[in-house]
């Protein structure tokens, strides 16, 4: 089974009457069977409006059972989904609707009021559909649509299946093309490494336009025939009440909603959960920005529920790195071993680096992109002839296998000559009780070459100073590698995968002055 179309249809007749999908908000859930009829439908749609094979269909909502069907229904029938990022800014979307083609685009009201400037100035030949999430679209009257002769070739692996920009830190986004054979390897791949089976059931907090809720929360559960739960969106004060309710046996969140999960125990004075609270729950997966160790181990005491801590990219159809199920061996501050697909450190030379020894992670496998949309000059330098990805994670594998990743190539501060990476200033700061987010980075320096500049974000109600956290880290990691400075935020800004933009603060810093 190495489409999204074969995968739907083998479930439809095994297991017809299985839940897949459940919408918390409408109480509504869908079987595999209706999943099939489902993606049948929007076959006839897309024909009846012209969009043939192989073409573009956009969509920019927030979770949904209808956008959670879209996502799959239109890949199921050989056409490519486009997610469109529902938090990114103006000039950012229109680029990516100018740049991705699509022929339609699916936009649910509430977000379309938000993007007024962009939809005023759409190319007229993109036909815009307004949308609810849940209960689907406001179909043109089928006398404005042109119907086309389907082609009757099956859908193959090396078909493409999804179009999905990155978030754009360090330039214009790039549109990272999957197939099929990418985004079934990446479901099977979180599915592999987490051992899930028809009997789990994962709670997705993650929106769609991110590569994460879409496959580890998405294709895990339909590759493994489990089931997922899928609210409107994350909130704290409903997380582990959706978990109870639905009972879930896993979940997939990023460190930011650790973070804030994790304050509002802390702020409600919960006591710390038994294992016994909830026997249906077996892990929680976290990914997407490194978790810290101290964090890490703060939850799963709070909580009761192991953390596997993960690595993936849009590049890899998400997942690449997982830290092994307990009763296995898992190392706070590593995202794990390889799973799915080959992993291996290489010097600046290109050569293959041995244990301990640092370099830049590379990724080779089935899950890997089949190319940059539109963009030959970066995939031939991000993707190898012999088929290995340039992650641009700096990283190191130890003895045992796992890797633990330093920092970013584009990232990493040089001062003084000396390469520091900023994650090792972010976990001093993070040790430090009032510290809710926390990012370091690098400004221009005319003695050092680069001086090293901090940004937090305190706990709601808490307190503390600048020269104290600073304090901290002359403490941890001596004066050379301490900020400079560091300033305070409410909110420190963040990409769509909940991983803080290092870059869009050096900006700012250097903005200000």
């Amino acid at each position: 089974m190495n489409t999204v179309k074969s995968i739907i249809d083998s479930h439809a007749i095994s297991q017809p009457d299985s839940v897949f999908l459940i919408s918390p908000e409408i109480d509504h859930a869908l079987s595999f069977a209706e999943l099939k009829q489902s993606a049948l439908d929007l076959e006839q749609r897309f024909t009846t409006l012209g969009i043939g094979r192989g073409e573009k269909v956009a969509f920019l909502m927030s979770n949904g059972l209808w956008s959670a069907t879209l996502f799959l229904g239109a890949m199921y029938c050989g056409r490519v989904i486009v997610p469109l990022n529902a938090v990114c800014g103006n000039d950012q979307l229109a680029y990516v609707i100018d740049h991705c083609d699509a022929e339609v685009i699916f936009v649910e009201d509430q977000i379309r009021q938000k993007y007024d400037a962009v939809f005023a100035n759409i190319d007229s030949n993109i036909r815009v559909i307004n949308t609810c999430r849940n209960n689907g679209p406001e179909w043109p009257n089928a006398t404005t649509t042109i119907a086309i002769e389907q082609k009757s070739e099956p859908i193959t692996p090396d078909d493409e299946a999804l179009l999905i920009y990155t978030s754009g830190t360090t330039g214009r986004p790039k549109g990272v093309l999957l197939t099929h054979k990418s985004v079934v390897a990446g479901g099977n791949n979180t599915a592999v490494a987490h051992q899930l089976t028809s009997e789990d059931r994962a709670l997705c907090v993650l929106q769609l336009y991110h590569i994460n809720g879409e496959m580890v929360t998405v294709m895990g559960p339909l590759v493994s025939g489990g089931s997922v739960v899928m609210p409107n969106k994350f909130s704290a004060t409903e997380f582990w009440s959706l978990i109870d309710q639905w009972q879930c046996s896993w979940f997939s969140v990023v460190p930011t909603i650790i973070a804030y999960l994790l304050e509002q125990a802390e702020r409600l004075g919960e006591p710390d959960c038994k294992a016994s609270d909830r026997p249906r729950l077996r892990f929680g997966r976290c990914a997407s920005a490194p978790l810290s160790p101290d964090m890490h181990r703060q939850f799963e005491q709070q909580f009761s529920v192991p953390v596997i801590e993960t690595m993936g990219l849009s590049e890899t159809a998400a997942q690449i790195l997982s830290n092994p199920m307990p009763p296995g061996k898992s190392k706070y501050g590593s995202p794990g071993i390889a799973f799915g697909n080959e992993a291996m450190i290489i010097d600046k030379q290109g050569n293959k680096q041995t244990a301990l020894k640092p370099g830049e992670l590379m990724i080779r496998g089935d899950n890997v992109l089949k190319e940059y949309y539109k963009n030959p000059e970066v995939t031939a330098q991000t993707l190898r002839p012999d088929g290995w990805l340039h992650t641009g994670d700096l990283a190191y594998e130890d003895e045992d296998g796992y890797f633990f990743i330093t920092g970013r190539l584009k990232e990493i501060i040089i001062k003084g000559g000396e390469n520091i990476a900023p994650r090792e200033i972010d976990e001093a700061l993070y040790q430090h009780t009032a510290v809710l987010e926390a990012a370091a980075f690098p400004i221009p320096d005319r003695y050092y070459g680069q001086e090293i500049l901090a940004c937090v974000a305190l706990k709601p109600g808490a307190s503390c100073t600048a020269e104290e956290l600073r304090a901290l880290c002359i403490e941890k990691l001596g004066a050379f590698k301490a900020p400079k400075s560091i300033s305070f935020m409410d909110e420190l800004p963040k990409g769509p995968s909940g991983k803080i933009q290092r870059l869009k603060l050096a900006e700012a810093a250097l903005k200000n002055g």
